[in-house]
């Protein structure tokens, strides 16, 4: 039998533990439910708008999947039904030069698809299925994203269909080069766990709402995965409808970022220590008739320094098409000035990879 004083100090411990309230681990248990029901409700509002796109593509040497029949190559990606009427967004990278479109629903039914538009360089593509009973995203905002905040990708990694991983926005700003050679700004990176097959599906907020759409993973590193912002995709995808692609200016002249002289710097009073020096001049562009020679250095465009071709092509938007402007291009070590009209850049093929035509 327990001494009386033994008994009263047993009751004492039990009563200060429950005069303390919930002990560590059952708060650290209300804070994991939590977590758990925020993937789980989101998981599950999103889910139904998820597809899964098979995609058959003529045979090149930069493909590496199974092959279909002589001459076919076969590959897979994600995406996601953002209007009831059947418009899914994807990857342009994903459905790019692609000669047929199957897509699986969440509920079973197999559709075909065609391409609506596709920018390889943005890595955004906009396709189409008719079908009765479609289940359309929201939209977020990926101007109030924060940094640390929760983080869903959904999506069908090496063909496991309606996969779902968590993580958090690990920072926000980053630039990603496309395929056409161009840099994706405002790009999303988080730590969600992406791999190939996960391409062109949603990135997805605490509240369900569709914040990015996964783009890449740099392989061997852990947790640097990509997402581009739905901002930008909201703008694409509403150009891609409009006009099947994004019309941007083309001046016709190819070259790469350079150094420039420090006594020509200083002595033209330019704001950047480089500029594109000019390798290529194509024919009948618009860059030959403004005067434009190989061997010129671009330092400015219409009153813009230019010290990156990344510069140049962020000047190089819609508005600037059939608009006079003025190059700056130091010759030898004299600066002109020459006038030019930039036509809007031709045809919707992705340049190879590398590519710095503009």
């Amino acid at each position: 039998m327990s001494h009386p004083a033994l008994k009263l100090v047993e009751n004492s411990i039990i009563s200060g533990v429950q005069a303390t309230g919930p002990t560590l681990a059952d708060r650290d248990s209300e804070l994991l439910d939590a977590y758990s029901q925020a993937v789980v409700q989101s998981a599950e509002a999103v889910s139904p708008s998820v597809v899964f796109i098979e995609v058959s593509k003529i045979a090149n040497p930069g493909w590496n999947r199974r092959s279909s029949s002589p001459g076919e190559m076969r590959g897979s990606g994600s995406g996601f039904i953002f209007t009831p009427d059947g418009l899914i967004l994807t990857n342009s990278h994903v459905v790019h030069d692609a000669n047929k479109l199957n897509v699986a629903l969440s509920d079973g039914r197999r559709l075909s698809a065609s391409i609506v538009g596709d920018d390889p360089s943005t890595d955004l593509a906009v396709i189409r299925i008719s079908a009765p009973g479609l289940a359309a995203a929201r939209f977020g905002d990926s101007e109030k994203i924060r940094v640390g905040q929760l983080a869903i990708a959904i999506g069908n990694p090496y063909g496991f269909q309606y996969s779902v991983t968590a993580g958090v926005v690990s920072a926000l700003g980053r630039s990603l080069r496309s395929s056409s050679g161009r840099l994706i700004d405002n790009v999303i990176q988080t730590d969600a766990a992406l791999n190939p097959g996960n391409s062109g599906g949603p990135l997805v907020n605490s509240n369900g709402e569709v914040i990015g759409v996964n783009t890449a993973v740099i392989l061997p590193a852990q947790g640097l995965c990509f997402a581009v912002a739905i901002n930008t995709a909201k703008f694409v995808a509403g150009q891609l409808i409009q006009n099947g692609r994004i019309r941007r200016a083309y001046l016709g002249l190819g070259g790469q970022t350079a150094k420039i002289q420090r006594r020509l710097v200083l002595q033209h009073g330019l704001r950047h220590p480089t500029g594109i020096l000019v390798l290529q001049v194509e024919p009948s562009s618009p860059a030959q008739r403004a005067g434009v020679r190989e061997g010129d250095i671009l330092v400015g465009f219409d009153g813009t320094p230019v010290a990156s071709v990344d510069d140049l092509h962020r000047l190089l938007t819609e508005a600037r098409i059939g608009a006079e402007a003025r190059l700056e291009v130091l010759r030898r070590s004299q600066l002109e000035r020459l006038p030019i009209v930039a036509i809007e850049s031709p045809g919707r093929e992705a340049p190879e990879a590398g590519s710095e035509r503009r």
